[in-house]
């Protein structure tokens, strides 16, 4: 069925689609970081683990927060709508021969992504990562 048969399907049932559109395009959609790499994040080099049914190793994914970023670019670029990213705390980025734990992140290691926030005037979630962590137990 083509778009102009469905929206004279909707039509009757007194449905706009076309003003349903336009009001999607101003809800913003959340690209979670984990979508472009498979959840492995840059806090360490380990398995994910915590239950996480995802693998981490697909071919050609990011490695680096220089490569997601862009990806990034790539999904801006294509992708039509408001958005918004969805950044987890094992996606902090470091400095050289930096590192800290989770419970000792601060704002200055998610600098980069409010960086990339800004350039493309979208709005930027953070959620805590609660797995793949020694100081994670059963979820907790």
């Amino acid at each position: 069925m083509s778009y102009s048969e469905a929206k004279e399907k909707y039509a009757k049932l007194g449905i706009d689609t076309d003003a349903a559109i336009e009001r999607l395009k101003k809800i913003p959609v959340a690209l979670h970081c984990w979508q472009l790499d498979d959840v492995k994040g840059f806090d360490q080099d380990g398995p994910l683990t915590g239950g996480i049914q995802t693998t981490g190793n697909y071919p050609g994914k990011a490695m680096t927060p220089e490569q997601l970023f862009a990806d990034y670019e790539k999904v801006f670029e294509l992708t039509p709508g408001t958005k918004k990213i969805n950044v987890h705390a094992s996606y902090a980025i470091f400095e050289k021969g930096e590192y800290v734990d989770r419970d000792a992140l601060e704002p200055k290691h998610f600098a980069k992504w409010v960086e990339l926030a800004k350039k493309h005037h979208v709005g930027l979630d953070f959620n805590p990562t609660f797995f793949s962590s020694p100081r994670v137990k059963d979820g907790l």
